[in-house]
């Protein structure tokens, strides 16, 4: 048995995690983010690092193969009553889209402070642009809640 102010706590998370608050949609997402971020960081690093690729080409081929995971992870997870947890080629664009001008975003971040900042320093600031600009369009754009 839980105690009553407790369980009071316990219901209130149950329905905004039912309701799917803002909030908790930016936490899920921010924990998809970071298997994401991951992966992104792993192939930039490998591509510019190892295989010597100029800074931009091995951003955007890491934010490619990172786009991948993360939309078929915010589909299940993240956004999963919004987008009914089923993978569409037409979302799947349209996630890629407005990923675009978060990619742009991130892009001329990591390209401006690479000037003044170690490489690694500002992949990990262009990545927080990123995500403010991924999360707002996923919300808002991609995975907006439609009429029946």
């Amino acid at each position: 048995m839980i105690p009553a102010p407790l369980q009071n706590i316990v219901d209130r998370l149950r329905v905004a995690w039912h309701e799917r608050a803002i909030a908790l949609k930016a936490a899920s997402f921010a924990m998809v983010g970071v298997v994401n971020t991951a992966i992104d960081f792993s192939v930039f690093w490998t591509v510019a690092q190892f295989l010597h690729w100029p800074l931009v080409p091995a951003n955007v081929l890491a934010w490619l193969v990172a786009v991948s995971f993360s939309y078929g992870m915010n589909t299940f997870i993240t956004f999963g009553p919004e987008s009914g947890r089923i993978l569409r080629w037409r979302d799947y664009a349209t996630f890629a889209a407005s990923g675009v001008a978060g990619m742009v975003c991130s892009t001329a971040t990591l390209f401006a402070l690479s000037y003044v900042l170690p490489v690694v320093a500002a992949k990990l600031i262009s990545i927080l642009v990123s995500f403010v600009i991924n999360f707002s369009l996923s919300h808002f754009v991609v995975f907006r809640k439609r009429a029946p």
